[in-house]
């Protein structure tokens, strides 16, 4: 790969997950630790992989990222904030009561949400309408979908993966933020999901997997998705919790208590 671009993406994922904490910061507790975690999959998706145009960002032949992990919202704004899609001094109105910067992902803030899915377990469906749509209407457009590995246990993703495969759906892209961590703590602990490559192969999908926080493997792994004929692809992408932190670092901390000391050592460490 370009060491040129993944240095220049590697740089915007630290300014990412600046943002982050400083965002998070500001309210003492929040969505610290899997923001982190999944700073560089969000700048590879908003720099690299997603078709989009910032001067109209309602093209009808873009690209479109379903955020099902709608909690994920501080590393969401950061990225589309960096990528020029919000104002930057925006992200200082985060969970301010009445901002369009909620802590739950909506369509209140406009075309870049494509779809509001607080309810985990949703955002597949709603990516397997428009795939299909698209394909009906010979658009060339792709579909991404984030889901975090603890949203796997929500029964009707599985039902929309086994839909998926079925009308082989190979402008879907899956991205499984592996990071080990649901509200309750351990994903593994809660229900086990393991082994996710051989569940996802046995209901026909082309799966790949990816070291969640290397760049470079995730343009490769993004790379061989969008080259797949017949079927839907899914990316497992392992991130640790806390990247880049590291006192926070591995933490499965779902909604982290996050006094400003520890802002401050976080920002120090990410510096």
């Amino acid at each position: 790969m370009d060491s040129e671009k993944i240095h220049l993406l590697g740089k915007k994922a630290l300014a990412i997950r600046k943002h982050v904490v400083q965002m998070v910061a500001r309210h003492g507790r929040g969505y610290v630790q899997q923001g982190l975690g999944a700073a560089d999959l969000f700048t590879v998706l908003f720099f690299d992989e997603l078709r989009l145009k910032i001067e109209d960002p309602d093209w009808p032949y873009r690209d479109r990222l379903i955020l099902s992990t709608a909690h994920n919202s501080a590393v969401f704004y950061a990225v589309l904030a960096e990528k020029g899609l919000i104002p930057l001094d925006s992200l200082e109105s985060y969970c301010v009561d009445g901002s369009d910067l909620e802590i739950n992902v909506s369509e209140r803030l406009g075309t870049m949400v494509e779809a509001t899915c607080g309810s985990l377990g949703q955002g597949m469906s709603v990516a397997i309408g428009m795939g299909i749509s698209a394909r009906r209407k010979k658009i060339s457009s792709r579909f991404y979908v984030i889901l975090g590995d603890g949203e796997l246990q929500e029964g009707q993703t599985w039902e929309a993966i086994m839909s998926a495969a079925t009308w082989k759906l190979s402008n879907l892209c899956l991205v499984v933020d592996c990071n080990g961590m649901q509200v309750d703590g351990d994903v593994e602990k809660v229900m086990m999901m393991e082994p996710l490559g051989e569940k996802f192969e046995a209901f026909g999908w082309n799966v790949l997997t990816a070291e969640g926080n290397d760049i470079n493997h995730l343009l490769s792994s993004f790379k061989e998705a969008k080259n797949c004929e017949n079927q839907p692809s899914v990316i497992l992408a392992k991130t640790l919790v806390g990247k880049g932190v590291p006192f926070l670092e591995g933490q499965l901390s779902h909604n982290l208590i996050f006094p400003a000391d520890a802002a401050k050592r976080a920002l120090e460490a990410l510096e």
